[in-house]
């Protein structure tokens, strides 16, 4: 999870602050909502980092488990 938190890190701080000083700018300064909308990006670019690592140790799995492919 880390790494690829530490991948998009930057790119992901940059957007997320513009979005919010955008927020904050056009719907009348105020700084509650442009919190908030912080606050749920900050949570979602950190799950979104859960989610991407749990796909990728998923898709490197050998086979094992429920769906276990047979071998003719």
């Amino acid at each position: 999870m880390w790494q690829h938190y530490k991948k998009t890190f930057v790119g992901m701080q940059v957007v997320i602050w513009t979005i919010t000083a955008a927020v904050y700018l056009f719907f009348g300064h105020q700084w509650r909502m442009a919190m908030t909308f912080f606050l749920v990006m900050q949570f979602s670019a950190v799950s979104g980092a859960v989610w991407a690592a749990r796909i990728s140790a998923f898709a490197r799995r050998d086979g094992a488990g429920l769906l276990k492919a047979r071998r003719a």
